[in-house]
């Protein structure tokens, strides 16, 4: 099929390469000039481990192309909406200018049947709003709307693409159900469910997916401070409960409190929609209160495990919200890192691919090389995110940079024993600290 993919964000990008590598020709849109000429060149704008090799392949192959212009709408089968829909300043709903420009862009140019998909994460009733704007413009143009939310993590989109838990879909039409059949058929061989609903049930699934997700990741949270507090091991609870199938096991993990492009502007999108509509939402409300809180409690945790950090070098290991990512948005150590600095610390961090958007978004801290040159004379470490290369640390080479043995990992990737009898003072969440035995 022919396709037209607007925006080439981390959903856009991701979503039309992928498209492309299923057999479908797809056209990547962007109006910013200097994104399409980089794409071009073969040069991927977003760190996602394959995503250069499935656009590079596809490109070769002749199914992938990138545009500046809505030349290929008139041809295409299905057009996609995957542009931004960030949080809107002052209430937090999710701001859709950028959804609306594109469907005023795709009224003038659609021409012959064609299905018109928000990809994008959209409150309930845009993809109604968006049809509006299209027949405004063209009165009596052929097309169906359909909502088709993406359930992509950062660091592992490829494969969630292509193996997916489930595909939603809503649209009204039986012709527009058959497009969209067409256009994940290669999924079929995987069995894959595919689930259609109605429009508002579509985007309603994307918001409480993603509130849901958020709201585990807080309950271990909480669970992690009781623990914390009569001795428990919130490692040994979460998977107490997680191997009950009522419950499952991912997103039990204690941490730092969420962040990324999704949990902390979906969960404020959900909670204006929510109130907007009469039907607040008491407990989404409180994760989003509770996560905040979150960060600020673990810079408080980090000053106290250093005894007062004023004069202090801190190494910090990890600065992205997630591993596998070069996504700062909302991560912990926006909060983290300029708390400790405010409080008199000096700040020695790495991070794998995080130092470009650090550059942008923090301020007086110290980028090194590598997490050896980060502990090179500081004070003690702290772990911000799990990246991969952090798992093995040489405990002695870690000790032997550091003025004081001491390591505050905030993602739990040590086992307590196991630091105490190497040497370290270890401070973990939700889990007894250590000393040198």
């Amino acid at each position: 099929m022919r396709i037209a993919m607007i925006g080439t964000g981390y959903v856009g990008l991701v979503s039309g390469a992928c498209l492309s590598e299923f057999g479908h020709e797809v056209v990547c849109i962007d109006k910013i000039a200097e994104k399409i000429t980089a794409l071009k060149e073969g040069q991927i704008p977003i760190f996602e481990p394959g995503l250069e090799e499935v656009v590079a392949a596809n490109v070769k192959a002749g199914r992938l192309s990138f545009s500046t212009d809505y030349s290929a709408v008139p041809q295409a089968d299905a057009v996609f909406i995957a542009v931004g829909t960030p949080s809107r300043r002052g209430d937090g709903h999710a701001d859709l200018t950028y959804v609306y420009s594109a469907a005023e862009e795709i009224a003038g140019a659609i021409e012959g049947y064609t299905v018109v998909i928000t990809k994008s994460t959209v409150p309930v009733g845009t993809s109604r709003k968006v049809e509006q704007i299209i027949r405004k413009v063209r009165p009596h143009a052929q097309f169906d709307m359909a909502s088709n939310p993406e359930f992509l993590r950062e660091g592992s989109a490829i494969e969630d693409f292509r193996r997916p838990d489930r595909v939603v879909v809503g649209c009204d039409t039986d012709q527009a159900r058959e497009v969209m059949r067409e256009i994940y058929r290669p999924l079929y061989l995987n069995e894959t469910p595919i689930v259609f609903t109605s429009r508002e049930s579509s985007e309603l699934i994307k918001y409480a997916a993603n509130a849901f997700l958020a709201t585990k990741v807080t309950f271990a949270n909480e669970m992690a401070d009781i623990c914390e507090k009569v001795g428990a091991d919130i490692q040994d609870v979460a998977r107490g409960i997680g191997l009950d199938g009522r419950i499952g096991g991912k997103f039990l993990h204690a941490g730092p409190g969420f962040g990324g492009s999704c949990f902390p502007k979906d969960t404020l999108a959900l909670r204006k929609t929510a109130e907007d509509v009469g039907a607040p939402t008491a407990i989404v409300d409180a994760v989003v209160k509770v996560n905040d809180r979150r960060k600020l409690d673990m810079a408080n945790k980090v000053e106290t495990a250093f005894g007062g950090v004023s004069g202090k070098t801190i190494a910090v290991l990890g600065l992205t919200f997630k591993p596998n990512t070069d996504d700062m948005r909302d991560a912990p150590s926006l909060v983290i890192v300029p708390h400790l600095q405010s409080k008199g610390a000096k700040i020695r961090a790495y991070d794998p691919e995080g130092h470009k958007e650090a550059k942008k978004l923090l301020s007086g801290l110290e980028l090194c090389k590598d997490a050896y040159e980060a502990l090179d004379g500081a004070d003690g470490v702290v772990i911000l995110t799990e990246w991969n290369e952090f798992r093995a640390l040489d405990f002695e080479r870690v000790k032997n940079a550091l003025k004081r043995p001491l390591m505050v990992d905030l993602r739990n990737i040590y086992r307590p024993a196991q630091m105490a009898e190497v040497g370290f003072e270890y401070v973990s969440v939700g889990r007894p600290s250590v000393s040198p035995s």
